[in-house]
Parts: C-alpha cells; sequence; structure tokens
C-alpha cells in the first residue's frame, strides 16, 4: 500500500509539472530525442513557432533552421556541443511554421539516465527578435552620433578627462583650432586659452563650475595652434556615472568672431539710424520754425528799412531803427543757421579749390586766433575740385577754428589740413568714391563720449551764457550734408578734438554745369513792373508790396495760387513772385500752371528753403532767399527782366 501511495504522488508532481510547462507562453520548451526528434511540445512553443503538437511531434527539431544553417550542419553541431560539454548556447535566426524568420536564443541541456545513458535533450527557445532591432537600432545610432560628431566642421565638439586632458578630437575641433588628434590628445585643454586667461586661472574655474553646476558656458578669446586668436563661444559639461562620479567633460567650441563682428556692425548701423532720425526729426522742427522765423523778420527788416528811409533825419532815431535793424539781422543769421542744420538753407554751389580758398582765408583765421593761438596748415599744392557753397564753406572754417581756439583757453596750435581720400563700399559712414577731406585738429580739453555724442544737436553747447548760440556744428553739418559729404567728429577728454569736412569729389563734367549755373551779376532794376506779389502770409506780403512799390512797381497781392491766377487772366502782368511753402498750392505748383497758360512768364520763387520744389520747370526758377532785404529784391528783378 505504501508503494502505491508514492506512486500516486510522483504522478501527481508530474502532472504539475507538465501544467507548469504547458503554462509558460514566452518561451518554447520541449524535448528531443537522442537523434533530435521532437518529443513534447509546450504552449509557448507553438505560440511564437506556428506548429500545433500533432504537426510537430516526432519531427526532427532541424527544421526550425534556416537553409544556410542546416547545410553548415549547424543543428548537428549543437546537439554534439551538448553531448561533450554538457550544455549548448547561441543564439541565430530560426524559422516559424509560416516561413517567417525570427532571432532566438537558444539553450540545449542533454538529459541522461542515472546510469549515465543519454535519454534526450531538453531545449529552450527565446524570440530576441525584439531585443536584437532594439541592440542594432542603439548600435546603428552611435555609430551615426559618432560620424556626426567626426564630421561636424562648425563646432569643436570633444572629451575631457576629469583631470581636463584632451580624450577625443573631432574634425570641427582641427578645423578651428588647428590641432590635428596626434598633437592635442592627452594634452590639457588650458592649451587654448591666452596667457592671461591661464594667468588667471579660467580653465581651473570652467572645470569647477562645470563640476559643481554641472555645466559651464561663457565666451572669450582663445588661441588656435599659429597663435591666432579668434572670439568663442564655450559649453562645458560634466559627465557622470550612475552613481555620480565625474567621468570626464564633454566641450563644445564655437568660433564666434565673424559675429561679433557682424553684431557689431549691426549695433553701430542701428545707432547712426537712430542718430539719424533723431537728427531728422529735430532738422525738420528746426526748419519749420526757421521757416515761420524767416516769415516775422521778413516783415521788421523790410519794414525798418523803408521806416528809415522815409523817416525824419534824426540821429537818435536812426541808431534806434539802426538797432533794431541789427538785431532783426542778427535774428536772420541765426534761422540760417537753422536752415543749414536742417538743410534747408538755399546753397549757391560752385566748383571749389580748397587750397586756394584756405590760402585766402588765412589772413581772417589769424586774426581771429589771438596771440596765445598758433595755427599751421598742411595743404597739397593742388586738390581734387569740390561742389558747394564757397562763402558757406568759409564760415564753416572759420566756425571749427573759432571753436578749437576756445577749446584752448591757454592757448595752443591749432593744425588746419586738407587732403584726397578714397572711400570703398561698406567702410564707414559715407559711400563708396572720393573726397576731399579737410581736418582741423586742436590741442584742448577734449570732450567725453556724451558730449561728443551731443555736439551736433542744435543749442547745445558747451561754452558759457552768450559765448554761443549752440548751431556752429549743426551749421557745418548741414553744409556738408547738402553737399553730399558729411561731417565727423574725433574727441577724447583731455587729449583734444579732430573736426573733419568730407565733401566728395566732382568731375569736369560736374564742373562745367555748376559753372553754367553760376549767377550772372545783376543790372539795375526796371522800374514800372506790374508785378503780382503772391504770399500766404499778410505780414510779409504787405512788406513786399511797400518795398516793390518803392521801387516804382504797381503791385497785385494775391495770398494763395489760385487768386493769382485769377489776377493773370483779368490784367496784363510783366512778373510773378510768389512763396513756394504755401498751402493747397505750393509756388512750385503756381508756377507750373502759369507756365501752361503764359509759358513766357517771368517767375522768381521766394522761399527759405534749399529743397528744390517738385513740379515742371520749377528746379530752373530764379529763386529769392528769404528773409530778403530791398536791394535784394531790386537785385532778383534786375536779373529775370534783364
Amino acid at each position: 500500500m505504501e508503494v502505491l501511495d508514492r506512486h500516486d504522488t510522483s504522478l501527481d508532481e508530474e502532472g504539475r509539472f507538465r501544467l507548469l510547462v504547458d503554462a509558460i507562453t514566452d518561451y518554447a520548451i520541449y524535448m528531443l530525442s537522442p537523434d533530435g526528434i521532437v518529443t513534447s511540445w509546450n504552449t509557448g512553443a507553438q505560440r511564437f513557432k506556428g506548429y500545433q503538437p500533432s504537426e510537430i511531434l516526432g519531427e526532427h527539431f532541424s527544421r526550425f533552421y534556416v537553409e544556410e544553417d542546416r547545410a553548415a550542419g549547424v543543428p548537428e553541431r549543437a546537439l554534439a556541443t551538448a553531448v561533450e560539454e554538457g550544455r549548448y548556447e547561441g543564439e541565430g535566426w530560426r524559422r516559424r511554421k509560416d516561413g517567417s524568420r525570427f532571432w532566438a536564443h537558444v539553450v540545449i541541456d542533454p538529459i541522461r539516465h542515472p546510469s549515465g545513458e543519454l535519454i534526450g535533450f531538453a531545449k529552450i527557445t527565446r524570440d530576441l527578435t525584439e531585443r536584437r532591432a532594439a541592440e542594432q537600432a542603439i548600435r546603428q545610432s552611435e555609430e551615426q552620433f559618432r560620424r556626426l560628431v567626426q564630421g561636424v566642421s562648425d563646432y569643436a565638439i570633444y572629451m575631457l578627462d576629469p583631470d581636463g586632458n584632451v580624450s577625443s578630437w573631432n574634425f570641427g575641433a582641427e578645423r578651428i583650432k588647428g590641432y590635428r588628434p596626434d598633437e592635442i590628445i592627452g594634452r590639457h585643454f588650458s592649451t587654448f586659452y591666452t596667457p592671461e586667461d591661464r594667468a588667471a586661472g579660467l580653465p581651473e574655474k570652467a572645470l569647477r563650475v562645470a563640476r559643481a553646476e554641472g555645466r559651464f558656458e561663457r565666451e572669450g578669446w582663445r588661441v588656435r595652434k599659429d597663435g591666432s586668436r579668434f572670439w568663442a563661444s564655450v559649453v562645458v559639461d560634466a559627465i557622470r556615472d550612475e552613481e555620480g562620479e565625474v567621468l570626464g567633460f564633454a566641450k563644445i567650441t564655437r568660433d564666434i568672431t565673424e559675429k561679433m563682428e557682424t553684431q557689431r556692425a549691426l549695433e553701430q548701423a542701428r545707432e547712426e539710424l537712430f542718430q539719424s532720425q533723431k537728427m531728422e526729426a529735430i532738422g525738420q522742427l528746426t526748419g519749420g520754425i526757421a521757416h515761420d522765423f524767416n516769415n516775422l523778420l521778413m516783415a521788421v527788416l523790410g519794414s525798418l528799412e523803408l521806416l528809415k528811409k522815409r523817416m525824419p533825419q534824426d540821429r537818435s532815431l536812426t541808431s534806434l531803427v539802426d538797432n533794431a535793424m541789427q538785431g532783426a539781422q542778427r535774428g536772420a543769421a541765426l534761422t540760417q543757421r537753422m536752415l543749414a542744420f536742417s538743410r534747408r538753407q538755399e546753397l549757391h554751389m560752385e566748383p571749389i579749390d580748397v587750397s586756394g580758398l584756405v590760402r585766402g582765408m588765412m589772413e581772417i583765421l589769424s586774426r581771429s586766433l589771438g596771440p596765445l593761438t598758433t595755427i599751421e596748415t598742411s595743404f597739397p599744392v593742388r586738390l581734387p575740385t569740390i561742389l558747394t557753397d564757397p562763402n558757406q564753406l568759409e564760415m564753416a572754417i572759420l566756425n571749427l577754428v573759432v571753436n578749437a581756439r576756445d577749446a584752448m583757453p591757454s592757448g595752443g596750435r591749432i593744425v588746419l589740413r586738407a587732403s584726397e581720400e578714397s572711400i570703398t563700399a561698406g567702410k564707414g559712414p559715407l559711400s563708396a568714391g572720393r573726397y576731399v577731406r579737410i581736418a582741423v585738429v586742436d590741442e584742448g580739453e577734449g570732450m567725453d563720449a556724451k558730449t561728443l555724442e551731443q555736439a551736433v544737436t542744435p543749442f547745445f553747447t558747451t561754452k558759457g551764457v552768450g559765448k554761443g548760440t549752440g548751431l556752429g556744428l549743426s551749421m557745418v553739418q548741414g553744409l556738408a550734408s547738402q553737399s553730399g559729404g558729411r561731417l565727423i567728429l574725433k574727441s577724447t577728454l583731455g587729449e583734444g578734438t579732430t573736426a573733419e569736412l568730407w565733401f566728395p569729389v566732382v568731375i569736369a563734367e560736374q564742373t562745367a554745369e555748376a559753372s553754367a549755373d553760376m549767377p550772372q551779376r545783376p543790372v539795375n532794376a526796371h522800374q514800372g513792373l506790374r508785378i503780382v506779389a503772391v504770399d500766404d502770409d499778410g505780414l510779409v506780403l504787405m512788406n513786399t508790396t511797400l518795398m516793390l512799390e518803392d521801387l516804382g512797381h504797381t503791385v497785385f497781392e494775391a495770398m494763395a495760387g489760385p487768386e493769382a491766377l485769377d489776377i493773370l487772366r483779368k490784367e496784363p502782368v510783366d512778373l510773378v513772385i510768389c512763396d513756394h511753402a504755401m498751402p493747397r498750392m505750393t509756388g512750385a505748383q503756381l508756377a507750373e500752371a502759369i507756365r501752361s497758360e503764359w509759358p513766357e512768364m517771368p517767375i522768381i520763387l521766394a522761399t527759405g528753403y534749399a529743397d528744390l520744389p517738385d513740379g515742371a520747370g520749377a528746379a530752373n526758377l530764379p529763386r529769392l532767399g528769404k528773409p530778403f532785404s530791398q536791394a535784394q529784391l531790386a537785385e532778383a528783378i534786375s536779373r529775370i527782366a534783364c
């Protein structure tokens, strides 16, 4: 009875074991005979090999192998190895029932009788296709990453060991820094730092920060193999193992020298644009104020001039009128400077030999300096011709020389020199071309950056109250701008100032045209003309009428263009004198309308602006600058009526 009970228990355990094996689905677990015939088949084998037990029991296990492995005798060697070594383990391609392949991990163990006789094999197979694909993807990714890093040419990407020695080197590092891998691997990365940075301990600081914070990022100068410097953007990342120990550092360096220079140029261009916009806005405001002020001065000066002619000859009264006229004339000079700054002043452009003009100014320049200041000149015998207003240029040079004198209260030396210069495209604030540069250099107090920035702003002055209007440099800048050039100031506090006037060189054709356009000397004004005077400002119109009538002319007044056209259609007229800046119809537009009906009608455009007005033929109209005196009015009439 005991023997029978133990046998029942054994059958129970075998049954439980069989149930366990059959329940496993992730592994194919089955038995082979000594000859390799399949003698058992679990659920896992059925799941991923595709055979039902009835289809595979009694078949040789070699049918799971691919054809090339069967031809090579791989199944037989697997069994032989298991017999000889007690175990076989390997990986390789296997085939399912449907012919598809999978990557298998195989273990074969021999099963022996207690007597040692081989009675079969236990075979366990696992499908590792997904794991193998993942491992291959990782290897491929690592290889691609390695090739990527090695192939990058715009960045130096390399590794450092924990002490900062170079342990890898990509192509970008070789291109940027100039070292081949065999020249730099093993050397300390501080080799790339400038001597002053090494002395300051910056390499050690970079590793210390990266070690403590995980990352170090900075920009600075670095040194190539040939000793040249470049501006670098540097990132150092600490590389740690699973326990947090630093294994080394990944270092990425980028040469951003060109980017830095471009950024610097962009910032300079932005600053110049800002200054240009600021000065343009101030110029428009200043020009508008000057235009209105001109009209007021026109009425004041004209009325005073007529009053002086008609009043009794009383010295006490005459001196008062003279004082009033001098004050108004000073106001007129101030408006001329304001218009010069806003580039609306009328210039009489002429071809100029700068050397000859300055030589002719030396006497007045010397008298303006006083005993404590000397002036030296450095001029070539001959300079190329420039095109500008000679009187305004003389005033500009005198203004700069007087400013230089005032900057040296204890006296000193002023150098006035000129030279021909060539500007290439993209170099500096001037357009490409040939220029004449006139420089006034002093040894005075100089200006700090803030003062230099505001130096040409209208009404800004460093002189005491009553010693300057703050419009001198503005006038000089306006003259240079209207002539196609530029005023450039260079100054350092305590080291003096250099003021440079740049004027473009003119070619022979331009010189000939300018000479042909120069006004001729006036003849005596014709008397008894019938003139239409047009101005939207009643004070100016009345003053112009009075001066014309005093000259013996008959005057028809009009405060707008359409009103002037009506007069012309009703009355015989010899001449039209019209303002330019009028609402609804400008002087230029009125001139165009007049020419369409009366092509031969003489027209004088009275304006304080230099801008050539729009309209057919308007650019060629004779012009009378505001404010004008009775003599200037008579001269303008003489020119057009001769």
